[in-house]
């Protein structure tokens, strides 16, 4: 039970460890260093969802040639689709935009940046939770280990994630304190949505395997749509590909070494 509660909170955590960079940094981040942290959560986000959850997904299927892949795929187009749809439903603002996105409305930009990172964190829970619900329900390869390798993956790209939102947060003039606070309440969706997908375990067993897939194409669809995008903006755009590398080849090395 204390392994589980450790799995289940250690990606908050990273989340609010990186918030705090906010005390630590000067009122602003570089482009340079804001381009490599986006290029190294793509990275752990890219490998977490082929390693962790898109193969454990083909695998539990089992069956023969179409039967085999089919809930992979339907899994993860709806799960691109969801995340598609909150995007365009949710107003929020990116940070380093001026214009926000989604439907008009009058929130402030404080709230519209929280409400990014927030969608962010929405896949990234789904991932720990159906990871450590597949690894209950057995009847696959996923191990104790293994979901606590995606836990650790999510938290290590979560810190860097933590310290994009609330540095964007200080700089629209929050205190520092305030925008700590937002940037670590921002990850709370991670940990609310391990645990509910977990209480619905046993309901769900048949849909496992669509459920890792669907994981797989929320995180997918942020990757794509969202941080590769603004990791390739601007000058130095190398250094959103060196961070890429580097962090798909550390949440590889996780889940083969610990899975």
């Amino acid at each position: 039970m204390d392994g589980f509660a450790l799995a289940l909170t250690i990606p908050f955590a990273g989340t609010v460890l990186g918030a705090a960079f906010v005390f630590l940094m000067r009122d602003s981040m570089s482009g340079r260093l804001q381009r490599s942290l986006l290029g190294f959560a793509s990275g752990v986000m890219v490998a977490a969802a082929v390693w962790s959850l898109l193969l454990p997904s083909i695998e539990m299927a089992g069956g023969d040639g179409f039967a085999t892949v089919m809930p992979a795929a339907t899994g993860l187009l709806a799960g691109m689709g969801f995340l598609y749809l909150i995007d365009v439903l949710i107003p929020h603002l990116h940070p380093g935009e001026s214009s926000p996105e989604g439907p008009r409305s009058h929130l402030s930009r404080t709230s519209m940046l929280a409400l990014a990172v927030t969608i962010h964190n929405i896949p990234e829970g789904m991932a720990v939770g159906v990871v450590i619900a597949t690894m209950l329900q057995g009847g696959s390869d996923i191990t104790a280990a293994s979901a606590l390798a995606v836990s650790l993956g999510i938290a290590i790209q979560n810190i860097p994630e933590g310290a994009i939102i609330s540095m964007p947060l200080r700089a629209e003039g929050n205190t520092r304190m305030r925008a700590f606070t937002i940037g670590a309440l921002s990850g709370l969706v991670e940990p609310i949505g391990n645990i509910t997908i977990i209480l619905l375990a046993s309901t769900l067993q048949p849909l496992l395997p669509f459920l890792l897939a669907f994981a797989a194409g929320s995180m997918l669809y942020v990757v794509v749509e969202e941080l590769i995008p603004e990791a390739s903006q601007g000058e130095h755009s190398n250094l959103g590909t060196i961070g890429f590398a580097i962090g798909f080849v550390l949440m590889m090395v996780l889940d083969v070494v610990l899975g």
